[in-house]
């Protein structure tokens, strides 16, 4: 169980400026947050090599069925960070469409600056932060698109107002006022009506899934005074960090396990 060690107080005002009537705390000016001042401590059982399953696969499904089980919010978000390769690093929140043996899949604009970054071939990272139960998954890979077939069997899926919206944002563009976006959300809402058909709305050729396979699987436990158990699986062979030949997630005899320090 996590422990909060020293909640941060301090001078608080109310405000409520926000459009939809909801009350946010500001702090004074005078009363800086104070964030080394925030602390959890982990009382989580151990995470032994015995309790794993033997596929990386298994182990994330595992995982998952106890964050659900366990009412973790939205605990298919993950965060994407991507590298263009001569610049910074750039990360995001998405949402787990898929895991199967060949890896991770998820959605997004073609056109905006995660595409850009994975299409360069630099790889990509994921992280499940599951904070309510001290854990986190943390997977490595490389990336590649996914086919149109299987982009439009999960794109007539989406919620009707989705499938316009994949259409309606020029993602990663500067935007001069929302209105605009807005406005143009609005026709095209009236070019496709929803009319309850799964092919109300097309599927836009800048619009696709990623498959993200992985070179290596972390499953980390938040443990007492910051002795964490970090378990890795690794392909049985060897491989760099350049790309090589990645096993089946479901394959146990295409994986190693690691115990790295916290």
């Amino acid at each position: 169980m996590c422990q909060a060690v020293r909640p941060h107080t301090g001078d608080v005002s109310e405000v409520n400026d926000s459009p939809d009537g909801v009350t946010y705390p500001t702090l004074h000016d005078q009363a800086r947050p104070d964030y080394a001042d925030e602390r959890v401590a982990y009382e989580e059982p151990q995470l032994v090599e015995a309790d794993l399953d033997p596929t990386p696969l298994g182990q994330f499904e595992r995982w998952y069925e106890q964050a659900r089980a366990a009412a973790v919010a939205e605990p298919n978000a993950m965060v994407l960070a991507t590298t263009p390769g001569d610049g910074p690093p750039s990360a995001r929140t998405m949402l787990l469409k898929q895991a199967d043996a060949r890896g991770f899949v998820f959605y997004t604009n073609y056109l905006s600056r995660k595409a850009a970054e994975l299409d360069a071939g630099n790889g990509a990272a994921l992280v499940f932060p599951w904070h309510a139960m001290a854990r986190q998954v943390v997977i490595r890979g490389s990336a590649e698109r996914v086919s149109v077939e299987e982009s439009r069997a999960y794109f007539v899926t989406r919620p009707w107002g989705s499938r316009i919206g994949a259409w309606a944002s020029h993602q990663s563009a500067e935007l001069a006022d929302r209105a605009d976006l807005e406005r143009r959300w609005a026709s095209l809402a009236a070019r496709w009506p929803d009319r309850g058909d799964p092919d109300d709305v097309p599927l836009p050729e800048h619009w696709g899934g990623y498959l993200l396979r992985p070179i290596e699987v972390e499953f980390w436990q938040g443990r007492p005074s910051r002795l964490h158990d970090r378990l890795v699986y690794l392909p049985g062979g060897t491989m760099a960090d350049g790309w090589g030949p990645i096993p089946p997630m479901d394959d146990a005899r295409g994986w190693r396990v690691v115990r790295r320090q916290p």
